[in-house]
């Protein structure tokens, strides 16, 4: 008896911390979506979840830390995807288009958004923060995301074989411009249109967004 009840015991441990470290990186992914980096400190995010700020003193060295590896969570989950998607594309393609290629892209990561729940819209909002935060956020986006930017960047230029090289960069550079404004949700449109549109629609994006970026490739690489 007291063999088996040990392996038991040791298990319900490790689920109970895994629950916990879930809800830490809930809590501060919710805080730091709203308030930033700075905005927020480990006890604000202890007292969120209910726990002693000790206990994440424990688990990571600072809050810059605890940040990376709130990043890094989902992070992983949206590259691999659109990786994913990016792959299977150029497989059933005979030959890709501009428009295809965005839509494997940016289709793939929008509907991660409007799946997700709140979870993954706390992490887009944080994204654009970091997307836009060159003194903390550049690193963050190297690692996690230029593989996947790069295979992206590689089927537009199979797609636009005698465009330019550096229109191609820069039609990128537009196109996570957008993206990463539409993640923020800053209700700025919602004002502009008196509530015709609405910042937190991703499917209306979802929609739009891959056709009106590949006109817009078209049309710079037509010169």
């Amino acid at each position: 008896m007291t063999e088996t009840a040990k392996p038991v015991r040791r298990s319900r441990k490790a689920e109970q911390r895994a629950e916990t470290m879930e809800q830490i990186y809930d809590a501060a992914e919710a805080l730091f979506s709203q308030h930033g980096l700075y905005g927020v400190t480990l006890k604000d995010v202890a007292k969120q979840v209910g726990v002693h700020h000790t206990l994440l003193n424990y688990y990571f060295t600072d809050k810059k830390a605890l940040f990376d590896a709130v990043f890094a969570r989902r992070a992983v989950v949206t590259s691999e995807r659109r990786m994913q998607a990016l792959d299977a594309y150029e497989a059933a393609a005979e030959m890709p288009t501009v428009e295809g290629a965005l839509r494997a892209f940016l289709d793939t990561d929008l509907d991660t958004y409007i799946e997700g729940g709140e979870g993954w819209k706390n992490y887009a909002k944080l994204g654009a923060q970091v997307a836009n935060t060159p003194a903390w956020g550049a690193d963050l986006m190297d690692a996690h995301f230029d593989p996947v930017v790069l295979r992206l960047i590689g089927l537009l230029k199979k797609a636009l074989p005698d465009c330019a090289e550096q229109d191609i960069f820069w039609g990128y550079h537009f196109v996570t411009g957008a993206l990463m404004l539409t993640l923020a949700r800053t209700g700025r449109i919602d004002k502009l249109s008196d509530g015709l549109c609405h910042s937190d629609d991703f499917a209306a994006v979802k929609e739009r967004m891959a056709s009106f970026m590949a006109a817009g490739f078209l049309a710079i690489c037509k010169k």
